[in-house]
């Protein structure tokens, strides 16, 4: 097992998350209220949203006010209804209400990136797919995995490098490690099953 599997796959088994619906419609819009805020708002969001709005063609009739007050406690929640509504009425429009299932159309959804999109194939269409985010990026760069500046070029490195059957679950089990292990500022490496082999921990013993 080489160096980047043993780490990938420690953080994986120690900090699994699970798939959190199979809905490529609510997952996608679940993430979209996911980006900036903590998740149990995004959850709380996401279920007054999804109790009043059960589709794409139900939310593509809405007028994205008809959203605050559901969506109000993920953070920003007008630009988010404005984006809520663009998407649903794109995937009316031009996809015929179903969520594409590849990379290239998501990325064609109004506001959706590369994250959303990974995040959308792998829980919705079980495709390997890593998604970058915040966490991915500062910890694969901390850890020594990759070297790189900006998420794309991170998800670009670690594909080259992380066994596939690990991409899906890399967002998430980084996401719990990063905030219960790895924290942006005093990390609590005594305590990191993967401090051995990290880069930034060996650094900071010599």
């Amino acid at each position: 097992m080489s160096r980047v599997e043993k780490i990938v796959s420690t953080i994986v088994n120690l900090f699994p998350r699970e798939k959190f619906s199979s809905d490529p419609f609510r997952i996608l819009i679940c993430t979209i209220l996911s980006q900036r805020t903590r998740d149990e708002n995004t959850e709380k969001a996401c279920a007054k949203l999804f109790a009043r709005y059960s589709d794409a063609y139900e939310l593509a009739e809405a007028d994205p006010e008809d959203l605050y007050e559901l969506i109000r406690e993920s953070g920003m929640y007008r630009q988010k209804a404005e984006r809520i509504v663009r998407v649903a009425r794109t995937i009316v429009e031009r996809f015929g209400g179903k969520v594409p299932d590849n990379l290239e159309e998501l990325l064609q959804l109004p506001g959706v990136g590369r994250k959303t999109a990974n995040i959308v194939l792998y829980h919705a269409f079980n495709q390997p797919a890593i998604a970058v985010d915040t966490h991915v990026h500062r910890i694969s760069n901390r850890l020594g995995l990759v070297k790189s500046k900006k998420p794309e070029e991170t998800e670009q490195q670690l594909m080259k490098i992380v066994p596939k059957d690990l991409w899906g679950p890399l967002n998430g089990s980084m996401v719990e490690f990063g905030r219960r292990i790895c924290l942006p500022i005093k990390p609590k490496c005594e305590v990191c099953p993967v401090s051995g082999d990290c880069e930034y921990f060996l650094q900071k013993r010599r």
